[in-house]
């Protein structure tokens, strides 16, 4: 039986489908003979009523969505509509961050919803599990790392460890990252900056120099490893974040990277997180991403898992 399935999301028109895992997900749901309505978080809505639970108050104006896999013509829409989000039967949550307020208040909102209203991933644990804080569970798993706006303490740090990352503690898509040699000048101006840009701390980590090697995405699905893409840093380029010219390469899960798995599945599943996305280099995980995890499409083509279909049976199992 087919499922309203509504997706908040950015604007559907603007993506790349070649490399959008929403959009892997809005094919397959729409295969299984789903319902698609798509919104953005700044059209949700909460009106509290005495007497009323908050869920039957939250709506959001969006349309509904018919997708199909060819670029340009990717998808049509219906109508601008209000739906109350209560009569879905699930939600997911996959606008990009970054993590900000409204990120925040959309996880607040959709709460109420959940569990009635099935919300991908649970949207509490999404709040309290930012990427590259939830890692620091697992400080065996990870490079050496220190969260901090104290410039003394990260000028401490690069004395120890030399080469050094800096990167905003609630970045995405590798923008903001930067790679600091022992003879870079520059720490003193790029703190100033960073710093005045946002209240948030900072993450340094030690710089591994395996990234030139790869930096691995591995999917978790409930918790169980599903597949995995390695991502290539360009020449003279120290991240390799497909958004910013990464390499996508085909990849197998190896030894270690089922071990990280089996450590942090237990957490992930535990806490309603059913799709993730972790980061590998050089044996260390860096990254439980949670908000808005991608690589679907890349590992579908290159090693033929079908990873969509797998979500969508595990959501389908939880209804």
């Amino acid at each position: 039986m087919g499922l309203n399935v509504a997706i908040q999301m950015d604007p559907i028109e603007g993506i790349d489908i070649r490399g959008d895992s929403t959009f892997a997900l809005a094919l397959e749901a729409q295969r299984r003979g789903h319902d698609l309505f798509i919104y953005g978080p700044e059209d949700l809505t909460m009106s509290v009523k005495s007497g009323q639970h908050p869920a039957q108050g939250i709506t959001a104006k969006g349309k509904r969505v018919t997708v199909r896999d060819e670029p340009g013509i990717h998808a049509t829409s219906g109508d601008m509509e209000e739906r109350r989000l209560a009569g879905q039967d699930v939600i997911l949550m996959r606008q990009d961050p970054p993590f900000d307020m409204q990120y925040i208040t959309a996880t607040h909102l959709l709460e109420h919803l959940h569990p009635e209203t099935l919300v991908v991933n649970n949207p509490a644990e999404v709040r309290n599990a930012p990427e590259k804080l939830l890692v620091t569970y697992f400080p065996d798993l990870l490079p050496p790392t220190l969260i901090t706006r104290n410039a003394d303490d990260i000028r401490s740090f690069r004395q120890h460890y030399q080469h050094i990352i800096i990167k905003p503690l609630f970045g995405n898509g590798g923008a903001g990252v930067f790679y600091l040699r022992p003879e870079d000048s520059n720490l003193s101006s790029l703190l100033e900056m960073m710093l005045s840009m946002d209240r948030a701390p900072l993450m340094i980590q030690q710089y591994l120099p395996q990234v030139r090697d790869g930096d691995k995405r591995v999917i978790l699905v409930d918790g169980e490893p599903a597949g995995a893409l390695n991502r290539l840093p360009q020449e003279g380029e120290a991240r390799s974040n497909l958004h910013v010219g990464g390499t996508a390469a085909v990849s197998a899960l190896d030894e270690r990277d089922l071990e990280i798995c089996a450590r942090i599945g237990p957490l992930l599943k535990e806490r309603g997180l059913l799709f993730t996305g972790i980061d590998v280099i050089g044996g260390y995980l860096t990254e439980i991403n949670v908000t808005s995890p991608t690589g679907l499409r890349e590992i579908q083509r290159f090693s033929g898992i079908d990873i969509p279909a797998m979500i969508w049976d595990s959501i389908e199992s939880k209804l």
